[in-house]
């Protein structure tokens, strides 16, 4: 049949199945995830089936859970059966029915998958849905990665039938001679999504015979694009962005040189919740030479350093670690932090190593973060210093402060700002005995 070497041409091109692998079918017994199944067993393809209940619609729920069952019994397909309670999931995670809904699919699709050793997940979206997604997408304000409509593959989802339109799938069962149900909540225009389907779509088809088709084109059209787009991207990024550690360095110079720095930073940020009119902000900070100032997501920040933007995870608060006597510690689950006394005098030159008189340092020492108020009096400087004013003057920026640790004495007096200076009152003087010798390691 016709829509099934479509599809059959459609998985061999974007190589979406493995001929001989198991692939798990999202059945919902719509007209949709109805063709999908036959469809994959005309193509011999070995399949099995997952439906979810989720009692939201009554008598209509266990309708179509009946109707899979003896749909998959006809046809000798393993059928998996999940009910959910949606609403005490979407009121205990404070999200939409909708997104309850789909989050316990997924969640159930992703686990049963590995369960029983599938290749893949197979939906059922079709080339109307790519359509209204682009619709939905251009209408809140969108990039060229929008335009694209929905992917053929997503991790480890996959959509054989975007190639072909409800209509041909509707023919197709018809052809078949084959019943699906309905979903009633799918016939109000209620939600963005069904007046699309339902009132905007048809309209631009009555004004634009053919208009589904043309913005299905231009799906495909921008997703060749984006891939030119996305190579531009990386090669540009490669030459601005440095890695250390967890933290990544974008030079402002060369990237207000870039052809297009807010794209650049978008591809960087998005991924990390950073909005557009957070990178806009960002590139005003740079631009003007701004520096300080703090830009937060969920999951991480950005701050405008001298001549930089470094985005890094936001910072944790870590307890204070006490260190009774001599050995080695590991603080916070990573960093190591060796403590010896010594009669060897030799000082030190190494930036991660103090070395103190052990006279002037009493026991326990404490390991912990900076705090506002914290003042010590830096080696080879006269009187003390606020801790804070002495990274600003050595330029230390706001990430790295965040996570500056300092050893302190049984009384409080901070010894060593970890990596950087130690205190004058501990120095090592002609007058030494021994050391004590603190290693960062």
């Amino acid at each position: 049949m016709i829509m099934e070497n479509r599809v059959a041409r459609y998985i061999d091109s974007e190589h979406l199945l493995d001929a001989d692998g198991l692939h798990l079918v999202a059945l919902s017994g719509g007209a949709d995830s109805v063709a999908l199944l036959l469809v994959l067993l005309h193509l011999d393809y070995r399949v099995e089936a997952a439906h979810c209940n989720f009692h939201l619609r009554g008598e209509e729920s266990d309708r179509d859970e009946q109707f899979v069952r003896q749909l998959c019994q006809e046809h000798g397909v393993p059928l998996h059966l999940a009910h959910f309670d949606t609403q005490e999931y979407a009121s205990l995670h404070h999200v939409s029915i909708e997104m309850a809904a789909r989050d316990l699919r997924y969640r159930y699709f992703e686990q049963l998958r590995a369960d029983i050793g599938a290749a893949d997940i197979c939906v059922a979206h079709h080339q109307d849905d790519a359509v209204e997604t682009v619709l939905m997408n251009l209408v809140r304000g969108t990039g060229i990665h929008g335009l694209t409509g929905i992917r053929q593959r997503n991790g480890n989802i996959v959509r054989p039938l975007l190639c072909v339109s409800r209509s041909e799938i509707e023919e197709f069962l018809k052809a078949e001679g084959q019943t699906y149900v309905t979903d009633s909540t799918n016939l109000v225009a209620d939600v963005l999504r069904n007046k699309l389907r339902l009132k905007v779509i048809p309209m631009l088809n009555d004004l634009w015979p053919g208009a589904s088709e043309a913005i299905a084109r231009t799906a495909r059209n921008m997703a060749e694009a984006e891939k030119v787009y996305n190579d531009a991207i990386d090669r540009l990024a490669a030459n601005i962005i440095t890695t250390e550690g967890d933290v990544l360095s974008i030079a402002a110079d060369s990237l207000l040189a870039s052809p297009s720095p807010k794209s650049i930073l978008h591809e960087q940020l998005s991924t990390r919740g950073f909005t557009s009119a957070q990178c806009e902000q960002m590139l005003d900070c740079i631009a003007e030479g701004r520096v300080g100032r703090q830009f937060l997501s969920d999951s991480a920040q950005v701050v405008a350093d001298r001549g930089r933007l470094l985005i890094a995870p936001l910072p944790k608060e870590l307890p204070p670690m006490r260190i009774p006597e001599t050995g080695t510690y590991v603080y916070a689950g990573k960093r190591k932090f060796s403590v010896s006394v010594t009669s060897d005098l030799t000082v030190s030159r190494k930036p991660m190593s103090a070395t103190l008189d052990a006279s002037l340092v009493p026991f326990p020492l404490t390991i912990r973060p900076i705090a506002p108020s914290d003042r010590f009096h830096p080696f080879g400087m006269r009187g003390q210093k606020l801790v804070s004013d002495f990274l600003t003057d050595n330029k230390v920026s706001l990430v790295d402060r965040q996570r500056q640790l300092v050893v302190a004495d049984r009384d409080g007096r901070i010894v060593w700002l970890v990596g950087l200076r130690t205190d004058q009152r501990a120095a090592v003087s002609s007058s030494t005995q021994s050391v004590l010798r603190l290693e960062a390691l």
